[in-house]
Order: structure tokens, then C-alpha cells, then sequence
């Protein structure tokens, strides 16, 4: 994202804060209905233009009442005024922008509070929110990831945040089809569900030329739980500017015994919660069933295999331990995995990628449920870079194995000659069966130690004496000079 349009943020960011709003999620909340308002009117201003050129006819979003509500119209209008329409109509009328209550939009909408505190502030965020460009999706994906990775100051939310280029890797070796049912049991602000939404659009036009394909897109085809209303409502909005009329997005704790899900979703895309336990109680006996724990990291892995329907696939973040733990709930999922379905891959990330959250390593698995086992051998791949430095600051850099992960990936069947000092290599089923159903990358890569040759020590000893000689001389000429 260019420098300029962070810049312009930090502004806004910076006249919430010097306006009294101190709290980091509603600092994004109210940009976010902003940026929300004025994609609204982009939308219309749009299909406006389209209409004038094709002759052809939108449904309108603003009706001949609320024209005074679009960002166009009160952008120009004095701070007092301004104020008393975005809050007066503008914000009632974004409440009640789908007349279906049982939208998941309605739905989380309906607490939304607009709390920008003066006429001023207000005032100076619309000018400067109205400066960026936001008609390209993936300018509005920057925008959107870029205020996500300010919740790092509030501290344990920022396990909502995955970084999208990793997202977009996960969905590339999933690689979702029009048909497919996509859920994300810990959807956080969206960002999975948004993320297959744009590589569908990009991959499948025919979804947007077939009725019943675009319903299914719209309605049919995205879910996304979590039990924070705050990060739902973000998430419903995320997936509005980015097209999707009417995603399922619920409150619902994934792991309890609320959530029934069974052989429900043809794909899961999920980097769930890592630290923490739960509490056994609130657990859904069948998850416990399989994997008698309280980690969440472990009942999210079970979850995905209840919920994914037979032949359904899942690319999931897990955190190092989950590959090696010793415990009985560690081995069983991992043996549940390999014995009972079929595991495809194991993608070793640095733990550079989720800084500054965490320090963490993690793995990408990817799995297909089967019920009836097919694990013959195990994909490893190491990866070393991901595009960006591995420290707090993350600065993009030229060095990435993304692109070659997802190529080896869509080829395995060239894969089968590799070594395992190699990046990437097969192991068997059995050779993992025999480690206790390890999946940690350094129990089977081999490295290559360099034989390195020094210079015999009295060549080196010579070679210092030398230079200590020289360095004397000049010491020597330096001390006749004063």
C-alpha cells in the first residue's frame, strides 16, 4: 500500500484520538462505517454512469428521500450541518439498509453506535478519508488490513489479524470453485471469506453471468462464527464493500456444544485462537470425543474434521506445538489426521510472520477429510521468506517462497524425486507413523554441513603479525607529524 494513503490514515487515526476516542476498535469501527457510507455511494455513483452508457437499469440504493445521505452530497456541506446528517440520517439509514432483519448485516448493525465526538473531527475525517482512493478492491483491502494491524495496542486482538499474503496463499492451494461451501469458525473481521470472495471473482466469472451461481455467491456460500459482536459487525461490513450481499456471518463459540455444524462446509479456511484453554464444561462432547482437551488449537483442528462434509478440504494455521506436542489430545489429533483422513501438506513458516503479535512458529496443514484414512505420504515445505523482513517492522523485501509453494504444490507429482535437503519433500506415512505421528519439518529434513578449509595458524599468525607491524610504521610517522 503506497506510503501515502498509511499516511492519510494515521491522520484520521490521529484526529479520533486528539478528539477523545481512545479505544482502538472504535477508532476503526467509525472509519470503517465511513469508508462503508462513502463505498455506498461509489457503488451507485457507478451504476449511475453504467445506466447513462448501456442503458440498462440498477436497483437504486439511495431512494429520491435519502439522496442528502450520500457522501457526495454532505462531504461539501458546513461541519455543523454535516454532523447532523450523518448522524441524524445517514447512520439510520445504513442501519436499515436491508430490509431483511434476518441479515447477518441487519443483524449487527442494529448495535452500531456512531461515536465521532464534534462537528470538527468529523469534518476533518470525511476530508480526509474523501482524498483516498478507494474504487480499486484491492486499495480497499490495504486500507482495511492496514487499520487491522493497529489492533495491535489493544493487546490479544491481534490473533484476528493474518496477514493477507498468506491468506491469499492458503486459498491459492485450496483453490475454491463456484459450487463450494466456505466457512472460517473464527472469522475475526473476515478477512479468509473476503479474501475467497475476491479470488472467485477473479477466477470464476462465470459466477457473476449465471443466476444461480451469483445466489449462492451472495447467499449461499460464506460463513463465518465468533463471539466478539465487535468483530462481527467488521466483518459483515468487510464483506459488504467487497460485494458480498448476504454472507452468514453468526455469533456462535465454534468449540461449544451450541454449534452443531456436521459434514456442513466443502471448505474450511481458519488461523484459529492459539493461546488459551476452554473450558471442558461449555465443550462440545464430540469434540472431546476425539481429542479430550481443553487447548483450543486442538478442538479447532477436531471441529474442522466434524464440520468439513466427506471429500471436503481445509487449509488451517497452527502454531508449532500442535506438530510435536507430546500429550495424548496432541498425538490423537494428529494420528486422527493421519489414519482417519487424508493429510496433504505441512508448510513450515518462520516465526517472523506474525510479528509484531507474536513471535510464534507456525504451520499451514492442509487436509482433506476422508474418514476412511489415504495418507500414503506427507508434503513438507520449509519456507524461509515470505516478502517481508522477519522483525517487528516486517518491511517488504524481494526474497519470497510463496510463488514456489504454490506451484510444487499444484504439481506434487514432480515432487516425488525430491531431496530432503531440499525446501520441500515427501514423507511417508509409515516413516511418520514410527516418529509418534510427528509432523515437526526438523525431524525428516536433512541439512548439508559446508566443509569450510582455514588457512594453517601460522600463516594467520604471520599475517597479523604483519599487520601489526604496518600499523606500528604508522603510528611511528603519525607521532613525527605532531
Amino acid at each position: 500500500m503506497e506510503k501515502t494513503i498509511q499516511n492519510k490514515i494515521d491522520q484520521v487515526w490521529n484526529d479520533f484520538f486528539a478528539g477523545g476516542v481512545a479505544n482502538p476498535l472504535t477508532v476503526i469501527e467509525q472509519i470503517t462505517y465511513l469508508l462503508f457510507i462513502k463505498g455506498l455511494d461509489d457503488i451507485e455513483t457507478t451504476n449511475e454512469q453504467t445506466e447513462q452508457l448501456l442503458e440498462v437499469k440498477f436497483n437504486r440504493i439511495f431512494d429520491e428521500e435519502h439522496q442528502e445521505c450520500r457522501w457526495s452530497k454532505f462531504k461539501n456541506m458546513s461541519a455543523p450541518e454535516m454532523y447532523k446528517v450523518v448522524s441524524e440520517k445517514v447512520f439510520p439509514f445504513i442501519k436499515n439498509l436491508q430490509p431483511s432483519k434476518e441479515s447477518s448485516f441487519s443483524r449487527y448493525m442494529e448495535s452500531a453506535i456512531f461515536a465521532v465526538p464534534t462537528p470538527l473531527v468529523l469534518e476533518k475525517v470525511v476530508s480526509k478519508i474523501d482524498s483516498i482512493p478507494m474504487k480499486e478492491r484491492d486499495t480497499k483491502g490495504d486500507v482495511y488490513e492496514y487499520m487491522l494491524s493497529k489492533l495491535q495496542s489493544s493487546g490479544d486482538l491481534g490473533q484476528f489479524r493474518t496477514p493477507r499474503h498468506i491468506i491469499k496463499m492458503m486459498i491459492e492451494m485450496i483453490d475454491p470453485l463456484p459450487n463450494d461451501i466456505i466457512c472460517d469458525p473464527a472469522c475475526g473481521s473476515g478477512g479468509f471469506l473476503v479474501e475467497t470472495g475476491e479470488y472467485l471473482r477473479e477466477n470464476h466469472k462465470e459466477i457473476f453471468e449465471n443466476d444461480t451461481l451469483k445466489y449462492h455467491f451472495n447467499n449461499e456460500m460464506f460463513y463465518g462464527f465468533d463471539t466478539d459482536t465487535t468483530m462481527l459487525r467488521l466483518s459483515a461490513m468487510n464483506m459488504m464493500l467487497h460485494g458480498i450481499d448476504n454472507p452468514n456471518i453468526d455469533y456462535k463459540d465454534s468449540v461449544s456444544e451450541d454449534n452443531k455444524d456436521e459434514e456442513k462446509y466443502s471448505i474450511i479456511l481458519a488461523n484459529p485462537p492459539f493461546k488459551g484453554t476452554i473450558d471442558t464444561e461449555r465443550t462440545s462432547p464430540s469434540l472431546l470425543k476425539v481429542c479430550n482437551t481443553k487447548k483450543t488449537e486442538l478442538l479447532f483442528l477436531t471441529l474442522f474434521l466434524r464440520a468439513l462434509k466427506i471429500g471436503g478440504r481445509c487449509a488451517c494455521i497452527v502454531p508449532d506445538g500442535v506438530l510435536f506436542g507430546s500429550s495424548n489430545a496432541h498425538k490423537a489429533i494428529r494420528k486422527e489426521l493421519i489414519e482417519n483422513n487424508k493429510l496433504e501438506a505441512v508448510v513450515s513458516m518462520p516465526s517472523g510472520v506474525f510479528q509484531p503479535y507474536a513471535g510464534v512458529s507456525t504451520a499451514v496443514l492442509v487436509f482433506t477429510k476422508t474418514t476412511t484414512g489415504g495418507t500414503d505420504k506427507v508434503w513438507f515445505y520449509d519456507m524461509q521468506a515470505d516478502g517481508f523482513s522477519l522483525d517487528a517492522k516486517r518491511t517488504k523485501i524481494s526474497e519470497s517462497d510463496i510463488p514456489d509453494i504454490v506451484e510444487r504444490f499444484k504439481h506434487l507429482d514432480k515432487e516425488v524425486d525430491r531431496k530432503r535437503t531440499d525446501k520441500s519433500f515427501f514423507v511417508t506415512k509409515d516413516e511418520i507413523v514410527n516418529n509418534g505421528y510427528d509432523l515437526s519439518i526438523n525431524k525428516y529434513k536433512e541439512i548439508v554441513q559446508e566443509k569450510v578449509e582455514y588457512e594453517n595458524p601460522k600463516v594467520i599468525l604471520k599475517e597479523i603479525m604483519d599487520m601489526e607491524e604496518e600499523f606500528q610504521k604508522q603510528l611511528k610517522e603519525l607521532e613525527e607529524l605532531l
